[in-house]
C-alpha cells in the first residue's frame, strides 16, 4: 500500500516499508512510457532503450536537485555558523 506524506514539494510514497521521494517513481515511468511509444515508433529497442534512460536520468537528476537542502516540513535547511563553545 502506498501511502503520500503531506508535503506537496518533498513528497515520499510508502512502498513496501520504504520511502520512495515522488520524483524517483516518476522518473521510472517517463523512463518506461518513454520506452514503450519509441520502441512502437522506430521499432528499435536499442534507440529506445537508449533515449528513455537519458530521459529517465534527467527527470531524476531534477528532482534530486531540487530536493536537496530541503527539510521534512518543505522549508529548506540552512546551517548556521556554530557558535564558539566556552572551552576554546
Amino acid at each position: 500500500m502506498a501511502v503520500g506524506s503531506p508535503s506537496a514539494r518533498a513528497a515520499t510514497l510508502d512502498i513496501a516499508g520504504s520511502a520512495w521521494p515522488v520524483y524517483k517513481l516518476d522518473a521510472l515511468v517517463i523512463g518506461l512510457a518513454t520506452c514503450l511509444v519509441l520502441v512502437l515508433i522506430t521499432g528499435s529497442p536499442q534507440i529506445a532503450v537508449l533515449v528513455a534512460t537519458g530521459a529517465g536520468a534527467v527527470r531524476w537528476l531534477i528532482g534530486q536537485v531540487a530536493d536537496v537542502g530541503r527539510g521534512p516540513d518543505d522549508t529548506v535547511c540552512i546551517v548556521s555558523p556554530r557558535e564558539p563553545s566556552a572551552d576554546q
